[in-house]
């Protein structure tokens, strides 16, 4: 099945935009972000591994134990990668990206 320029548009600013709302990320993401949302759109990457790929990497940075020094901002969307191939590998079982969303609201309260 081949997509149309549309599909794509929309999956990269879907990907983008939640890339974006991430705590410790870039407000604006770069070129090499959208690269790199096109590749996974190329990939056939489904978007929703990838939300869950992103909110699994925020939600292990943000519970890290207080006591370990702060982690840099996040400068790139290729930051998320490692986390994408893992659940690429293990998939989440069903219905765990709503808790991963429910854990960063409450995490971000």
């Amino acid at each position: 099945m081949i997509a149309s320029p549309g599909e794509e548009t929309t999956f990269v600013a879907a990907l983008l935009t939640l890339y974006a709302d991430l705590p410790d990320t870039p407000l604006r993401p770069s070129p090499a972000d959208q690269t790199l949302a096109r590749r996974l759109f190329a990939d056939a990457v489904p978007l929703p591994l990838i939300e869950s790929a992103l909110l699994l990497g925020t939600l292990r940075r943000l519970t890290r134990p207080q006591s370990l020094p702060p982690l840099p901002k996040i400068r790139s969307l290729a930051y998320f990668v490692p986390v994408i191939e893992e659940l690429q590998l293990q998939p989440l079982p069903e219905g765990y990206l709503e808790y991963l969303r429910l854990k960063l609201r409450r995490s971000s309260a």
